[in-house]
C-alpha cells in the first residue's frame, strides 16, 4: 500500500485578484487590496471539521432544503463581490457592452449655483501659442486674406464671410457688440456684454464739432435697450445713431445745445418707432410681443456750457478734477422709484431697495405713454469730467461719491482708460447688466486731444 504523502496547507490568495499572499500580508502586492478589510467570518457560517469536510447544515425551519449561499471559496475565505460594471457583457446580439458612463459627482458646497444661463455663442479658444501661424502656408492651407480683410480670431489664418464665420476653420467669430469701445477726440466710450446677458443690448454715439463761433463742443449718448421689449438691441443702435447725427448736424447750424437736444431725443424717438414697422409675417409670429424700445441719456460739452438730456433710467454725473470738491447726479430716473421719493412716499433708500425700483416710467418706443424728453442746462465754475452710463455702471456706483471713488484721477485726460476702469469696476461688482459708459471732459477740448 503506497504512502498517502502529507498535503501541502493551501496558500491564501487575493480576495481580489487572487495573487498568492504571504502570512503576515496586510496588503495584496499585486494589486493593493487591503486585507484588513476582509469582513469577519459571520457568526452562522458553518465550523470546518479537521479532516476538511463541511456539516450539513440543519434543514430550514419551512422543510424546503434550500441550496446554502455560496459565501466562501472553499478554502474558507469569502468570495470578491464585484460591482455590475466590472463584469463584462454582450448585448442582445453578441456585441460587447460600452463601458458605464461615470457617476455624476455630487455638487459640493463650492458650486456656484448662480450661474449665467448658456450663451447664444460659446466663447472661442485662444490660439495655441506653440503653433508657428506666421510660418508660410502649407499646399493645403487656405489662402492668406487680402489685406484689410477681417481675420479668424481662432485660426488666424482663415477669412471671415459675410455671415461671421471663418472660411477655414468655420468658428464662428465673436459679435461686434459684445464689447466695443471708441475714442474721438478727447471723448470716449466703452460698452460690454456684461457676466450674465447673452448679447449686448446697449449702444453709444460721440464725436466732436464746432460752433459757429469755432468753439469745440463734445458729444456723447448713451441707449440702454429695454429687455423685455422685442429687438432691443436693435432699439438702442437706432436711437443712439439718430441722436448722435442729429447733434452733430445741428450743433455746427447755430442751434442752441439745450434745443439740439430736445431735437436730438425726438429723432431718436421716431428712429425706434420706425422699427415697430415689421412685416405682417413678423407680427404674426409675436402678436403679443411688446415694441422696439431703450433709454436714452446724452450730454453736449461746450467752452462753457453743459447740457444734458434723458428718458429713461440711465444717467448724467459730474465728478469735478479737484475731488476735494464734491460730484453731483445731474438727472432724475423716470423710475417707480424715482416717483416714489419724488412724491415723499418714500425714502430713497427704502425705494431703492423695493423690487419695483427700477420698473422704468419713461422710454422710447412705438408703446410709449407719452414722450417727455428732459433737458437741463448746467455751466459748471470748474474743470471735471462728465459721465454718461446706463445702470449696469450705476448699479455698482449709484451715489455720485461712489462714481467718483471708482473714476480714475487722470480720466480727463485718459479718458478712454477712465472709461474702461469704470466698466471694470461694474464688472468686478458682478456684471449683472450690459455696462456702457461715455466719460466727456469739461470744458471741451479742441479736435485732436485725446487719450494719452
Amino acid at each position: 500500500m503506497m504512502s498517502q504523502m502529507p498535503q501541502q496547507a493551501a496558500v491564501s490568495k487575493c480576495p481580489s485578484c487572487e495573487e498568492p499572499l504571504e502570512s503576515g500580508d496586510r496588503f495584496c502586492g499585486a494589486c493593493g487590496y487591503d486585507l484588513s478589510a476582509v469582513p469577519p467570518r459571520p457568526d452562522g457560517h458553518p465550523a470546518v471539521a479537521a479532516g476538511g469536510a463541511v456539516p450539513a447544515p440543519a434543514p430550514a425551519p419551512d422543510g424546503v432544503d434550500w441550496p446554502a449561499a455560496r459565501d466562501s471559496d472553499g478554502q474558507g475565505r469569502p468570495v470578491p463581490v464585484h460591482a455590475a460594471a466590472e463584469l463584462p457583457g454582450t448585448d442582445s446580439g453578441g456585441s460587447p457592452l460600452p463601458p458605464p458612463a461615470a457617476p455624476p459627482v455630487p455638487p459640493s458646497a463650492g458650486v456656484r449655483f448662480d450661474r449665467p444661463g448658456e450663451p447664444e455663442e460659446y466663447p472661442l479658444q485662444a490660439p495655441d501659442p506653440r503653433l508657428d501661424t506666421a510660418a508660410a502656408p502649407r499646399s493645403d492651407s487656405p489662402a492668406a486674406p487680402a489685406p484689410g480683410a477681417k481675420v479668424c480670431v481662432a485660426c488666424r489664418a482663415g477669412r471671415v464671410d459675410d455671415d461671421g464665420y471663418c472660411e477655414n476653420c468655420g468658428h464662428a467669430q465673436p459679435r461686434e457688440r459684445d464689447h466695443m469701445e471708441q475714442e474721438s477726440g478727447p471723448v470716449a466710450a466703452v460698452s460690454d456684454r456684461g457676466l450674465r446677458h447673452h448679447r449686448n443690448e446697449d449702444a453709444f454715439s460721440v464725436g466732436c464739432t464746432a460752433l459757429p463761433d469755432g468753439a469745440p463742443a463734445s458729444v456723447a449718448i448713451v441707449c440702454d435697450g429695454v429687455s423685455s421689449a422685442t429687438r432691443p438691441d436693435d432699439a438702442s443702435l437706432a436711437a443712439s445713431r439718430a441722436a448722435g447725427e442729429s447733434l452733430l448736424t445741428a450743433l455746427p447750424r447755430g442751434t442752441h445745445p439745450q434745443q439740439a437736444m430736445h431735437d436730438a431725443i425726438l429723432a431718436a424717438s421716431h428712429a425706434v418707432n420706425a422699427l415697430a414697422d415689421e412685416p405682417a409675417t413678423a407680427r404674426e409670429q409675436g402678436p403679443h410681443q411688446n415694441a422696439p424700445a431703450c433709454t436714452l441719456v446724452g450730454a453736449v460739452v461746450t467752452a462753457g456750457l453743459l447740457v444734458v438730456g434723458w428718458v429713461g433710467d440711465s444717467r448724467v454725473y459730474w465728478v469735478p478734477a479737484d475731488r476735494a470738491t464734491p460730484p453731483a447726479r445731474l438727472t432724475e430716473d423716470d423710475s417707480w422709484a424715482a416717483q416714489m421719493v419724488a412724491a415723499g412716499l418714500m425714502s430713497e433708500a427704502e425705494a431703492y431697495a423695493d423690487d419695483r425700483a427700477h420698473a422704468i416710467t419713461g422710454w422710447l418706443g412705438a408703446d410709449a405713454y407719452e414722450l417727455e424728453p428732459h433737458t437741463a442746462s448746467f455751466k459748471p465754475d470748474r474743470p471735471g469730467v462728465v459721465v454718461v452710463c446706463t445702470d449696469g455702471l450705476w448699479n455698482y456706483a449709484e451715489s455720485a461719491e461712489e462714481m467718483a471713488d471708482a473714476m480714475p484721477l487722470d480720466a480727463a485726460v485718459r479718458p478712454l482708460h477712465g472709461a474702461r476702469v469704470l466698466v471694470g469696476h461694474a464688472l468686478d461688482g458682478g456684471g449683472h447688466d450690459n455696462v456702457t459708459v461715455a466719460l466727456v471732459p469739461f470744458p471741451a477740448v479742441p479736435q485732436g486731444a485725446g487719450s494719452a
